[in-house]
């Protein structure tokens, strides 16, 4: 029997290679380094002649005496493509999301710009399904079919009292339909490692004769640029209907205590692409609640004022009313990127620079679950194992909020809009007149 499962535990199967599976360079690698200041200077520069003049004859090419070295080669640019990927209703269930966030961030190097959480109906499955299979390659169709009859079967419906759930997550950079392509992988028979997230999260098990008997691919994703833009043009299509903040596909016991609450990941997980993200969601999984809300966010500076205004008299209070001020702007500008005292009204409303992504949390004792979770505000005296102690920095660099209060969640929830639809307009304004 063959079998493939996530016996890696996420690792890297190569650490000696980067997030998106190239060898890291080293200093020697790099010509404007002379690696010691007891190396002459024109040492390094014969060094980097001779090393111009070799290429150069690999390159069939003359080598010119009067090459200029200092100005740069123009490489063409890959024009900016969007793609996506959706997290199965099984790897939501498994809270495997943070861990599949972390893998599409830092290894394929795009930007997370988008992102809904799904209750996909009917028409949007049988649509859907009707794109997957594409693939010349047998061996590549079959798996496809696989894929196909996989979401007809578990995106609809109803399992252990939940109506299937899927997150929809767009990205977008040059290149990024190969690059997330290559990240998700293939499931096939084939020796793992690891690598790809199907390696590590997905599932495909036979029996002696080869016999298919178990499949779980994880993730769904196109191949192609052409699928790409018709799959998200009609997920954005079913993104109203079928889409948002789902308050009804969870069951729970007669007299639970269910809540909702507001999570945010702040901007300092975004300053460049890495895994941190997912690892904060990651963590939050601890608490067996369910994800059923998604959007990534950009606050403007009047939002952020009006979530923290409640802040700014606690500080008044502790530092006076001068130094209390200019500490509450500094929240407000990290969060939104602008400060108050330097925005006008017009700008006030606009989206900020800073990125973050609102989560919105379901199940019982939702509040006080991710508040144990996340840790206190000030890092240094949070507890091992919190997020805050794992990755934060200081009491406003602190990765991530948490409402306190189930007044409070429905209070931030509606300054940042969890309910608004953002996706739509996203994939409508990036092919326009297509």
């Amino acid at each position: 029997m063959f079998r493939r499962d996530a016996e890696t535990g996420g690792r890297d199967a190569h650490p000696t290679r980067d997030g998106v599976g190239h060898r890291r360079g080293h200093e020697d690698c790099n010509p404007g380094y002379n690696g010691s200041s007891l190396i002459p200077q024109n040492l390094v520069e014969r060094s980097l002649a001779a090393a111009t003049f070799r290429a150069s004859e690999r390159l069939r090419l003359p080598a010119n005496p009067r090459l200029n070295l200092s100005k740069p080669l123009r490489i063409p640019m890959q024009a900016e493509e969007l793609s996506y990927v959706v997290v199965t209703p099984y790897s939501m269930r498994k809270s495997r999301t943070g861990g599949i966030i972390s893998r599409l961030i830092s290894r394929t190097g795009l930007d997370l710009v988008g992102g809904r959480m799904f209750a996909p109906g009917e028409e949007l499955v049988r649509r859907y399904t009707e794109t997957i299979v594409s693939s010349t390659d047998p061996r590549h169709r079959a798996t496809q079919k696989m894929i196909r009859d996989y979401v007809l079967k578990n995106f609809t419906g109803e399992r252990e009292g939940q109506h299937p759930r899927v997150l929809l997550l767009v990205f977008r950079g040059p290149g990024a339909v190969e690059k997330i392509k290559n990240v998700v992988g293939h499931i096939v028979h084939e020796r793992t490692s690891g690598e790809t997230i199907r390696d590590t999260y997905g599932d495909y098990i036979t029996d002696e004769t080869g016999k298919v008997t178990y499949f779980e691919p994880a993730v769904i994703a196109s191949l192609d640029a052409e699928s790409v833009e018709y799959n998200l043009k009609l997920w954005a299509e079913f993104s109203d209907s079928d889409g948002g903040v789902l308050d009804n596909v969870i069951s729970y016991p007669s007299g639970a205590k269910v809540e909702k609450s507001l999570v945010l990941i702040k901007p300092d997980n975004f300053k460049f692409p890495n895994s941190r993200p997912g690892g904060v969601i990651e963590v939050f999984s601890r608490t067996g609640l369910y994800i059923v809300g998604f959007k990534v966010h950009q606050m403007s500076v009047g939002q952020a004022e009006e979530f923290y205004g409640p802040v700014l008299p606690v500080l008044r209070d502790k530092l006076g009313a001068e130094k209390g001020r200019e500490a509450w702007e500094d929240i407000v500008e990290f969060m939104s990127g602008g400060r108050p005292s330097a925005t006008s009204d017009v700008q006030r409303r606009e989206p900020g620079t800073e990125k973050c992504i609102a989560l919105v949390y379901q199940g019982e004792d939702a509040v006080r679950k991710i508040r144990d979770v996340l840790g206190p505000t000030d890092p240094s005296k949070a507890p091992p194992g919190s997020i805050r102690k794992e990755f934060g920095q200081s009491i406003m660099i602190n990765a991530a909020h948490a409402s306190d209060s189930p007044e409070n969640a429905k209070r931030e929830m509606e300054i940042v809009q969890v309910r608004e639809n953002n996706l739509k307009p996203l994939i409508e304004n990036f092919y326009p007149h297509s």
